[in-house]
C-alpha cells in the first residue's frame, strides 16, 4: 500500500511526522485530502481540523491554525503552521475560557474595517477549531 510522509511543523517544533495513508485540512479554498499520488501543490490553510490516517488504521486529529501546505513529489507533504496542536495535548476549560475571550474582544470592536477586528476574528476562528477537536477528542474516549 502506498503512503505518504508528512511532517507538521510550527515555530516552535515538529508537532507530529511519520507516515499516513491519508491526511486531511482545511485550505483557504475548503477542505482537502491528500492521498498517495497527490499531484504537487501549495496552499494556503485556514484554521480547522486535521485529520491524518496512519497505515495502521489510526486517525489523528489536530486543531491547526493558518499557515501553508506543500504536497511535494514522491508522496512527501509538509504543513508549516502558526500553530498546532494534537488532540491529547487540548484542555477543553482552557479552550472555553480563551473561547469567551475572544467572543468578547471581537464583540467589543467597533469598526469592522480596523485591522484589530481582523486579528481579533482570526483568533477566535483558532479557538473554534481547538474546540471542535478537543471535543472531538474527548467523545472518542
Amino acid at each position: 500500500m502506498a503512503k505518504l510522509t508528512y511532517k507538521i511543523i510550527t515555530p516552535e517544533r515538529v508537532v507530529l511526522e511519520g507516515e499516513a495513508t491519508s491526511l486531511s485540512v482545511m485550505t483557504e479554498s475548503g477542505e482537502i485530502t491528500v492521498l498517495p499520488g497527490h499531484i504537487p501543490l501549495a496552499s494556503l490553510l485556514r484554521a480547522g481540523e486535521m485529520r491524518v490516517k496512519t497505515p495502521e488504521g489510526k486517525e489523528e486529529l489536530l486543531a491547526i491554525s493558518t499557515g501553508l501546505l506543500e504536497v511535494q513529489k514522491n508522496n512527501q507533504v509538509v504543513i508549516l503552521a502558526n500553530t498546532a496542536e494534537r488532540s491529547e495535548e487540548l484542555e477543553l476549560s482552557k479552550i472555553e475560557a480563551a473561547k469567551q475571550k475572544a467572543e468578547d474582544a471581537l464583540k467589543n470592536i467597533r469598526n469592522r474595517e480596523d485591522v484589530t477586528f481582523a486579528d481579533a476574528a482570526a483568533h477566535l476562528e483558532r479557538e473554534l477549531a481547538r474546540y471542535r477537536v478537543a471535543l472531538k477528542s474527548k467523545r472518542r474516549h
